[in-house]
């Protein structure tokens, strides 16, 4: 079972294959990266990866910020026996609702990148050696937030030579930065489109994003995030990884994968404590199997950004970054999230077209929960071609 994840990244390169070009990853550098908070970073170094061509008038550009535990491989496959490509690339592609024949699709890893050990993952954050010091800068790294990730974009766009994006898309963490992007800088987009995400992180997903941190805290090898030349804290970042997996999928998916079935027949969890259930089994098995490219502290940095996200502006309302948003918004949702609930995410619609912005609502179905917004979001493919289409 993967995180809700998928990861790696791209750009077009290479002989075409006879159905879909392979991608490649590319990088970028921001020289003295200023953060929202006043830190300055001397080289940001990020991954980046696109599918389709910039046409002459550079306006075809579409932008796909990354979820939580993501980054930029949103499509295509690096390689023709590549288990699976990348986690949208059912709507991005030749012919698809995104479809790189038309579009240019650009997608950035972000700073603070939980897969910071991947090797297909281009980051800054904790785990990064400052050059100043000849160590990782762990927990003295400048704490990030969603605006700061969508200026490094910004950056990159500036770099592209792109103005205006058509469009800008993204889930869960993704969405937030659409939010951002166009709370913040209405001018750069044409329509944007938030996925299973929220206009604010509030009290609820606070705390429950505490809860995905803990574990590593709570482990003594994390040792306040020196850990760098010693051990790793590798059982509270395995417990966080499986706090997150469960809490983005629902009790439907649970219960219908594992039902109450034993991890080995025969053993019995009443019998000895050496017993398990398989829904744990599984969990721990997958959570272990991502720590080897994660790092801890980089987790605790996205929890932080997701923490302190509210659209706009830090010095307005709450709502009042919502109300600059004044370009078509599409939102995807989907009732059985329980990290962006239904309510939450069409309370925020609600605001947004308080003053007359055109706002659209998209509900998935399925039985995955939260992740229903990566894995699920085919389903919504036609409603996304025609509002990306729309004059």
């Amino acid at each position: 079972m993967r995180l809700k994840i998928l990861l790696i990244v791209a750009i077009m390169a290479g002989p075409a294959l006879a159905y879909e070009p392979l991608v490649k990853k590319r990088e970028f550098t921001l020289k003295n990266f200023v953060t929202r908070g006043g830190k300055t970073i001397p080289e940001m170094r990020l991954g980046y990866e696109t599918y389709g061509t910039l046409n002459k008038a550079r306006d075809n550009a579409i932008l796909i910020p990354h979820f939580f535990s993501g980054n930029s491989h949103a499509a295509g496959k690096y390689k023709e026996d590549d288990v699976s490509a990348g986690y949208w690339d059912a709507i991005i592609g030749s012919g698809k609702p995104i479809d790189t024949d038309k579009y240019f699709v650009v997608s950035v890893d972000t700073p603070v990148n939980l897969g910071a050990k991947d090797p297909n993952v281009i980051t800054t954050g904790p785990a990064t050696v400052n050059r100043k010091t000849g160590k990782p800068w762990g927990m003295d790294f400048p704490i990030m937030t969603i605006g700061d990730f969508v200026d490094t974009q910004k950056g990159l766009m500036a770099q592209l030579g792109i103005e205006k994006w058509h469009a800008v898309m993204g889930a869960s963490m993704g969405g937030l930065q659409s939010y951002e992007w166009a709370a913040r800088y209405p001018d750069k987009l044409e329509r944007v489109i938030p996925v299973i995400s929220s206009g604010w992180a509030d009290a609820n997903l606070i705390a429950w994003l505490d809860v995905w941190a803990s574990p590593i805290k709570l482990d003594p090898n994390w040792n306040g995030g020196n850990y760098y030349t010693g051990q790793a804290p590798k059982a509270g970042l395995t417990q966080a990884l499986k706090t997150i997996t469960l809490h983005a999928n629902s009790a439907e998916w649970t219960n219908g994968t594992f039902e109450r079935d034993w991890a080995r027949a025969g053993a019995d969890p009443g019998q000895s404590w050496a017993n398990e259930y398989k829904v744990i089994t599984k969990l721990n098995e997958a959570s272990a199997a991502r720590v080897a490219q994660s790092d801890a502290n980089h987790l605790l940095y996205l929890v932080r950004a997701n923490q302190l996200f509210v659209a706009g502006h830090p010095k307005d309302s709450l709502y009042q970054g919502l109300l600059n948003i004044d370009v078509p918004v599409m939102l995807i949702h989907t009732d059985e999230d329980l990290i962006f609930p239904g309510n939450a995410v069409r309370e925020t619609g609600t605001i947004i077209k308080s003053d007359g912005t055109p706002v659209e609502f998209v509900e998935l179905e399925g039985r995955r929960g939260h992740m229903d917004g990566v894995l699920g979001i085919a389903q919504a493919g036609e409603r996304i071609r025609a509002f990306l289409e729309a004059k």
